[in-house]
């Protein structure tokens, strides 16, 4: 099973969304796919359309060693099945302080089902909190959504001194395998600023960093009121609208992880595609010029390389 969690720990920026749109295109390729809902919002959990009975169980009551994950699994449709969210995860990372190893919880929940499941996709809470630290010791690699905003920019700095932490302390082989562009706006300057930074940012990486090799997905997310509709459905953009930008775009991502996982997930090997890559605005959109430099630069907000 190749483990990887969808993670930024600002909301809002399309996370939830590229895990069960992703989960779903990976699960439609034929795919085993298993996809675990961390966050105590049971966003992911709401958007597949899963409703848990009085009593049922939930990755809450697998984190807490009440039932095994294979007891909570739901399966929402072919070759995809979900281990679903409650709101009473919000109290677990109380509930496991005092127990020890805590951050490795999650793994050894998983670890039964590794034969069963060819990919794992793990949506992160939108914070930096246990459940996070939980999901990073899980994985092997962390795609990252990102808004084309500064803010997120400065969030996106803070995440990979987490990631940086994490790999010196709990997961020595933690790597970001790639950045997704999500609600991106080709035909704004600030889009292709932001788009241009953060390619040059990852081409500048050092072997020693957890982003060395990391793509910039060429596939940007389209804003697409679509998108925003079919969770209040509890349908993916594949069944809710499959003719619009927004399934067009996630199938094209689809096929872009799945050149991912064809490689191996071996951490020290530079991944040119998408370094270079420009963005090209769908039909209708004009794009203005990329400016040399930009005000809002990832070297600003990301960590320094750490020592060796």
């Amino acid at each position: 099973m190749r483990p990887l969690a969808i993670i930024n720990q600002k909301g809002g920026v399309g996370k939830t969304t590229t895990a069960v749109n992703l989960a779903a295109g990976l699960a439609r390729d034929g795919l085993r796919v298993l996809l675990v809902d961390l966050d105590p919002q049971a966003h992911a959990t709401m958007h597949l359309g899963i409703e848990l009975a009085p009593g049922a169980a939930s990755i809450y009551d697998v984190m807490c060693g009440h039932v095994a994950a294979a007891e909570a699994l739901c399966r929402p449709a072919e070759n995809l099945a979900v281990l679903p969210a409650h709101i009473d995860l919000v109290g677990c990372e109380v509930e496991l302080a005092d127990r020890s190893e805590r951050e490795l919880i999650l793994r050894r929940a998983l670890a039964p089902l590794d034969q069963r499941f060819d990919v794992l996709l793990v949506d992160c809470p939108p914070s930096l909190g246990m459940l996070t630290v939980n999901a990073l010791a899980a994985v092997e690699e962390l795609l990252i959504p990102l808004q084309p905003h500064f803010l997120a920019l400065q969030g996106l700095g803070r995440l990979l001194e987490t990631v940086t932490l994490v790999r010196e302390v709990l997961k020595p082989g933690l790597r970001v395998a790639g950045i997704v562009f999500c609600m991106f706006e080709a035909g704004t300057r600030l889009a292709q600023e932001v788009h241009a930074d953060v390619c040059q940012f990852l081409a500048n990486a050092s072997p020693q960093d957890a982003w060395y090799g990391a793509r910039v997905f060429s596939t940007v997310i389209r804003r697409n009121v679509k998108l925003a509709e079919c969770p209040s459905f509890g349908k993916t953009i594949l069944d809710y609208a499959p003719h619009s930008h927004g399934a067009a775009d996630y199938l094209a991502l689809t096929r872009e992880v799945r050149e991912l996982l064809a490689q191996p997930p071996a951490a020290g090997e530079r991944a040119e595609v998408g370094l270079s890559a420009t963005v090209t605005p769908p039909a209708g959109e004009a794009a203005e010029g990329v400016p040399a430099a930009s005000p809002a630069s990832p070297s600003s907000a990301a960590p320094e390389t750490p020592a060796t």
